[in-house]
């Protein structure tokens, strides 16, 4: 009987702390994201009532939720970034981000992004993502996962020297993109991704009268794709004409096992020709169901259409 009691006195002290919520705002125990990010720990919540915050976190910890508790994302952060990088970057593992506004991110490399995505997993729920360099910028981790859904990415993106672009995913297993909008990003590309696999599915993507973008996806390295139930439009003022979506540009680094455009409504406002998919990779590009308004070439490379 000693022993066990002395088992379960042991097991007690070993299990893990519970979870706690951190509350911000100004009637709250923290007054800034930062200084709660900072005490909180694995599987906590970070909870940031409605305003604005100059204010920027690198987040370390696995497994936290950071979540505005104002409607329609009027939780803001604005024009402060840290570490050169963002106005959140977040180096652990698992973080969820949702109901939040991230705008004005600027750094000296001319790439600072809303979101600097560095640990293993990543979910973005209703954030948006105004007039930053980047809007979500990830740095290669092979295994990593990235899922970004009903957000919105609005006059992100410039190029000076290197692009900043919507969306910019570097090596990782996996990037999701659902029901999302893109619109007048800036001379970058609305979603570029290096991920082995890209699917965008149910997605608004518009230059609109005054974007200047170049692709409105791009997988410059290959890599699987599927892109799905969309609406997609190129813009006057568009900065290159090739392609909407740009397939294997960089050189086809990424094993590219399937490419599945379908059920996508497409617009060229464009003067210009274009290409709806230009491939080039040696995988077929399989093209279904979608419709092509204006001038453009259904496909470039190799593939079929149907």
């Amino acid at each position: 009987m000693i022993r066990i009691g002395l088992l379960l006195f042991a097991l007690a002290f070993a299990a893990p702390a519970a979870a706690h919520t951190l509350q911000v705002g100004p009637d709250k125990p923290y007054k800034l994201p930062s200084a709660a990010i900072k005490d909180a720990k694995d599987g906590d919540t970070i909870r940031i009532a409605a305003g604005e915050y100059f204010d920027c976190a690198v987040v370390p910890v696995n497994n936290l939720v950071i979540e505005g508790t104002g409607p329609d994302a009027s939780a803001v952060l604005t024009d402060k970034t840290c570490a050169g990088k963002a106005l959140l970057v977040t180096a652990g593992a698992n973080i969820t981000i949702r109901n939040l506004t991230l705008s004005g991110a600027r750094v000296p490399d001319h790439n600072g992004a809303g979101i600097r995505a560095e640990g293993k997993g990543l979910t973005i729920e209703h954030v948006k993502f105004i007039d930053n360099e980047d809007g979500i910028l990830a740095a290669p981790v092979p295994d990593g996962t990235i899922t970004i859904r009903d957000s919105e990415f609005t006059r992100n993106g410039r190029c000076d020297g290197d692009c900043a672009h919507g969306v910019y995913i570097g090596v990782i297993a996996l990037v999701h993109i659902e029901h999302s909008k893109f619109f007048e990003t800036r001379q970058g590309h609305h979603i570029k991704s290096r991920a082995l696999r890209t699917e965008v599915i149910g997605c608004d993507i518009r230059d609109g009268a005054n974007g200047t973008a170049s692709y409105e996806i791009e997988a410059p390295n290959g890599g699987s794709v599927v892109v799905r139930d969309n609406t997609i439009e190129k813009g006057p003022q568009a900065e290159n004409h090739t392609a909407m979506i740009m397939i294997g540009s960089e050189g086809v680094t990424r094993p590219t096992r399937e490419i599945t455009i379908e059920n996508n409504t497409v617009r060229n406002d464009g003067s210009f020709p274009t290409s709806f998919v230009y491939n080039m990779t040696a995988t077929g590009a399989r093209l279904l169901g979608n419709k092509l308004i204006g001038t453009i070439e259904p496909l470039h490379g190799d593939g079929s259409v149907q």
